[in-house]
């Protein structure tokens, strides 16, 4: 259990972590990245998305180093850069098993359609 020595900035790191995951496409591209290496046009046809908008979630998951990409040709693939990045994936799966239909009935978060 990590201790509650944490500084302010520290805090505010997390914070900003935790947002990424918050956005619901940017989650949905980690999500279907965990089962493998992608192609945008891949990400494209699984979300039913524009290439623009996956592209630009890819570009701030690569700059934040959550994704890595890896040309192939004319093509590019993309996949997961670190293993706790499942990690992070499998636990919030995990918790949403037993907190799931409270955190939907919260109206603290609500989502944007």
């Amino acid at each position: 259990m990590p201790t509650r020595t944490s500084t302010v900035p520290d805090v505010q790191v997390a914070s900003k972590l935790f947002n990424g995951f918050a956005d619901r496409t940017r989650l949905a591209i980690l999500l279907h990245l965990a089962d493998g290496e992608r192609r945008v046009t891949d990400l494209v046809h699984a979300l039913d998305g524009s290439q623009g908008n996956v592209s630009g979630h890819l570009a701030c998951l690569k700059e934040c180093g959550l994704v890595v990409d890896r040309p192939a040709g004319r093509q590019v693939f993309y996949r997961i850069a670190h293993p706790e990045v499942y990690d992070v994936l499998r636990s919030a799966e995990a918790l949403l098993a037993v907190t799931g239909q409270a955190i939907e009935l919260c109206s603290n978060f609500e989502t944007k359609s």
